[in-house]
């Protein structure tokens, strides 16, 4: 145990020492895939509807981002994809989204763009710290070889941009029920790379001895499909800038308040 210990330590001193001494940068396209979840209403179609509403929800499901990193400094963008059926963009889909997403793992903060009902907000909040749990496992991604992490992470921290319905229930006035409900937890595993010493990776994910170059949380995965390193010139990465500033709390508070007043408009007019 000591000696594992020890060689972990090790590790970490050897990664800083990379780090400080290489200006590594560059750019690593991912793929997102998600599986869809169709729930009660999804198991009584058939199998051909099936495939019609999966086509049609194919820009959900399937996207595709750029992470541009330097030691200190990320950006993860989606790339925009037209609608192959209607020929438009996934408007609605968009709102509920993930935004320009900026780190900034030096400043310990976040920076990421959200557009909700024509209006633009510009979310800055502190930068989840991600308590990783690192394994011996071992596998190929592309040239790269990766060791799998593991780690619990709030839901909330996962999904602040995004809305469901279900948000809108009322909940119980039992104190230990909406503890739960604020406890809960999402398991999310990562596979990185030491070839690559960056402590950057997609998204919210960061803080491995390693670019991080594929994540799985739930029913969708983020998969590298190419890397650009750029060791010659540190890549300029810049933050969003544009848009009412907020936190990340205040911002779902706001998201929740206008589904709530579209749902009773909504509501009056039946009335």
């Amino acid at each position: 145990m000591k000696s594992n210990t020890y060689k972990l330590f090790l590790f970490f001193v050897l990664f800083t020492m990379c780090l400080n001494a290489q200006k590594f940068s560059g750019n690593a396209t991912y793929i997102s895939k998600s599986k869809m979840e169709l729930g009660n209403w999804g198991a009584k179609l058939s199998e051909a509807r099936k495939k019609q509403v999966a086509a049609r929800l194919k820009n959900r499901l399937e996207k595709t981002y750029v992470l541009s990193f330097n030691n200190q400094e990320s950006t993860f963008l989606e790339e925009e994809k037209i609608d192959a059926i209607s020929g438009a963009t996934d408007s609605w889909g968009g709102y509920f989204s993930r935004g320009d997403h900026y780190k900034n793992i030096k400043e310990n903060k976040i920076v990421q763009s959200q557009e909700f009902y024509g209006k633009r907000f510009l979310v800055k909040d502190a930068l989840y710290r991600v308590e990783w749990s690192m394994g011996t496992e071992t596998k190929k991604i592309g040239q790269y070889t990766c060791y799998r992490a593991k780690a619990f992470v709030p839901s909330a921290e996962l999904s602040w941009y995004n809305f469901s319905w279900s948000d809108l229930r009322p909940k119980t006035n039992k104190d230990s029920e909406d503890k739960e409900i604020e406890e809960k937890l999402t398991v999310v595993e990562a596979w990185y790379t030491p070839q690559i010493p960056v402590s950057q990776g997609p998204a919210e994910y960061w803080g491995l001895p390693g670019l991080i170059l594929e994540v799985s949380v739930d029913n969708t995965t983020l998969l590298c499909t190419e890397i650009v390193i750029n060791q010659e010139e540190n890549t300029d990465i810049e933050a969003p800038s544009k848009g009412t500033e907020i936190t990340k709390s205040d911002y779902t508070m706001t998201v929740r308040e206008k589904m709530v007043e579209m749902r009773n408009n909504r509501m009056g007019r039946r009335g």
